[in-house]
């Protein structure tokens, strides 16, 4: 006798047998599509003359779109106003360049894409496609190429845009502040070689530039520049190696005003000759009155102090500098101003070559080196070194240590006085250091050295200094006490003989100081020497 199935379990077969037929009929999907998109066809033709068309159409094998377009996209010549270029959002199959009503005569135009032309699926670049075209009955073809490289950075930033300037009656070097160049190119990525084309015949200066808002000009307060000293001439077989570097500017103070009691803050652009800067208060002075100028130590800032508030609520200033005379003015009111608190860095451990500093917030006008005492584990005075840096308003305290050793730092009541007549209470601190075997060292050997003298730094990869030696003719070195980590090298010929580096003057058309960077990066290990030849070019 058959036995009835359920109704349920028929349907739950059928279902499953349903899902494996699915599974074996279902797609694996091919290959991931890698190709970029091809160029078929444009609309006038590419590298076309007598060129009188309202629009550019420019077709391709498959959807695309365009990224970074504002970025990527270089019209050279530039075309103002620039032309609208599609698609800007949805993908088509097509460019389309319109408005091209300021076309200049009998002038060859290159629209370089960049990696902006990407497939819609996989986003695929087509790189450095170009369209070019010429208004007159020929196109121009003459070109130059060159590398860029940062003064002081070991690689320099992307998109590095250079600049040409037809070199005519009209030519100036300030042009380069508000006029748009005649030919402009970029370097796309880390491969730093720039390329520029389809250039006519002429005398050109060039420049590298760190276009940073695209508007085809240069900006000191905040981009990079690079030049080649003499004009170049077209057609050449040169190539040309381009150093941009970030200029310094000179001081400039901004409209004061009052942050605090007896406080006036004074912002600045510009760090060329901060160190000489005088604010003088013209505004009649009450008798006793003393002021002093401290810098902040992370912001473009100085402090103006004073100890006794003049009866105006307005007050004038003039601000010298080496390059400037400027009077200013501000409004001040009462207010409660700080008192005198001293802070010490470092606290705990200190490093063997670090120095010890007292820092204040209120201005720091002098110190007894007879109240301040530095102790080893054995009670033992240890001599020191301390000076008082006015600008920075700290007071720097040196000595020489030990291995492994303990020092008790004490600053007695009355060791530091500011400007308020104020004293410091105790301070103690208990300084360790750490055992020589936790520290590496290089042992460096510079050959090929040319010229002296040189500043030879070791750095993080940040670029930050950790140590650095200078030669007027040695070429070994040894950096001792080193933190494990990734170290790099850097050798600064220095011409002018100021023990730093020093940056360029684009209008005074003098190059930054040259710096050699070593190849590699060196691992530093903990109880290590790692010897290291240099060879310079």
């Amino acid at each position: 006798m058959l036995k009835r199935i359920p109704g349920i379990l028929i349907v739950a077969a059928l279902v499953l047998l349903c899902v494996q037929c699915a599974k074996k009929g279902m797609p694996e999907g091919g290959p991931e599509d890698e190709e970029p998109p091809k160029f078929i066809r444009a609309n006038p033709e590419n590298y076309n003359t007598n060129f009188n068309a309202d629009e550019i159409r420019i077709f391709f094998n498959e959807y695309i779109k365009l990224e970074d377009a504002r970025q990527q996209i270089v019209i050279s010549p530039p075309i103002e106003p620039r032309p609208s270029i599609l698609p800007m959002g949805s993908a088509r199959k097509d460019v389309r360049i319109q408005n091209l009503d300021s076309l200049q005569e009998n002038t060859t135009y290159t629209i370089n894409f960049g990696k902006s032309i990407v497939d819609n699926n996989e986003g695929n670049p087509l790189p450095y496609f170009k369209y070019v075209f010429s208004t007159g009955d020929y196109l121009d073809s003459l070109k130059i190429s060159g590398t860029i490289k940062d003064a002081y950075q070991k690689a320099p930033s992307e998109f590095i845009s250079i600049f040409l300037y037809e070199v005519d009656s009209t030519f100036s070097d300030s042009l380069v502040y508000k006029e748009t160049p005649r030919y402009i190119t970029y370097t796309l990525d880390s491969t730093v070689n720039f390329e520029l084309e389809n250039l006519k015949e002429g005398t050109y200066q060039i420049l590298a530039v760190e276009d940073k808002n695209d508007n085809y000009n240069f900006n000191p307060k905040t981009e990079k520049i690079g030049f080649i000293k003499n004009y170049i001439t077209l057609p050449t077989d040169s190539t040309y190696n381009i150093t941009i570097f970030k200029e310094h500017l000179d001081f400039e103070a901004e409209r004061p005003k009052l942050l605090k009691g007896n406080q006036i803050l004074f912002g600045y652009e510009g760090s060329k000759g901060i160190d000489s800067v005088e604010i003088n208060l013209l505004t009649p002075k009450p008798e006793g009155f003393q002021s002093r100028i401290v810098k902040d130590r992370k912001t473009d800032t100085l402090y103006y102090w004073y100890n006794i508030r003049p009866e105006n609520d307005s007050l004038s200033f003039e601000v010298v500098s080496p390059k400037r005379r400027d009077t200013l003015f501000t409004k001040i009111a009462e207010a409660e101003r700080d008192s005198l608190q001293i802070t010490s860095e470092p606290t705990g451990s200190i490093e063997f070559e670090q120095s010890y500093r007292l820092r204040a917030n209120t201005p720091i006008t002098g110190f007894d080196r007879d109240l301040i005492s530095i102790r080893d584990r054995d009670s033992t005075l240890v001599p020191f070194n301390a000076e008082m840096r006015s600008l920075e308003n700290e007071i720097v305290i040196s000595f020489d240590k030990e291995e492994s050793s303990k020092y008790q730092v004490m600053t007695l009541p009355g060791a530091v006085t500011d400007l308020f007549g104020e004293t410091n209470d105790t301070i103690r601190n208990t300084l360790s250091t750490k055992s020589y075997a936790d520290y590496g060292s290089i042992i460096l050997t510079l050959q090929n050295v040319d010229r002296f003298p040189i500043v030879v730094q070791l750095t993080n990869e940040k670029g930050e200094v950790q140590q650095e030696k200078y030669s007027t003719g040695e070429s070994n070195f040894h950096f001792r006490f080193l933190k494990p980590g990734k170290h790099l090298i850097r050798v600064i010929f220095d011409e002018n003989e100021n023990r730093k580096w020093d940056t360029g003057d684009y209008l005074k058309r003098i190059q930054p100081e040259e710096i050699q960077y070593y190849r590699d990066t060196i691992e530093v290990r903990s109880n290590w020497d790692m010897p290291e030849t240099f060879t310079l070019d």
